[in-house]
């Protein structure tokens, strides 16, 4: 397989409701040069993207909806720390969810960080400034 180099870091955004698809994008925009955003709407989607790598670039991180249709997060968390050329991927947990049972699930099978979404646009673009830094190495200094 050969590396390219010019290619863009990857975050990989699995979150089926459009509204907050919209916000993701605006509160990514100031990485848009730096960063290719994915976006998949339910966890099949996701499970297809990552296991079809051959066409589709390795995601850096992946921030992971809890609350989805066809296959759900917690579903799709279990399948990707399962599979050894996967569970490296660090999955931050983007969700409305604030139980206590879903995020000592979540950290018990692997996810790197829980987030509950946050309310207002300015906490969002904190909490994505946040996510870059600690998440995607290249820009960790942005």
């Amino acid at each position: 397989m050969k590396l390219q180099s010019n290619r863009k870091p990857v975050v990989l955004i699995a979150e089926d409701d459009l509204d907050d698809k919209l916000i993701l994008q605006v509160a990514f925009r100031e990485f848009e040069d730096a960063l290719d955003l994915v976006f998949v709407k339910d966890g099949e989607e996701l499970m297809e993207y990552l296991l079809h790598r051959d066409s589709s670039p390795r995601p850096v991180v992946i921030l992971l909806d809890l609350n989805m249709p066809k296959v759900d997060g917690r579903q799709a968390l279990v399948e990707i720390k399962r599979r050894p050329n996967l569970k490296d991927i660090p999955i931050v947990i983007w969700t409305t969810s604030n139980e206590d049972d879903d995020r000592v699930f979540c950290a018990q099978r692997g996810a790197a960080d829980y987030v509950t979404k946050p309310s207002d646009f300015i906490e969002m673009d904190a909490v994505i400034r946040n996510i870059v830094k600690t998440w995607v190495p290249v820009l960790a200094g942005a």
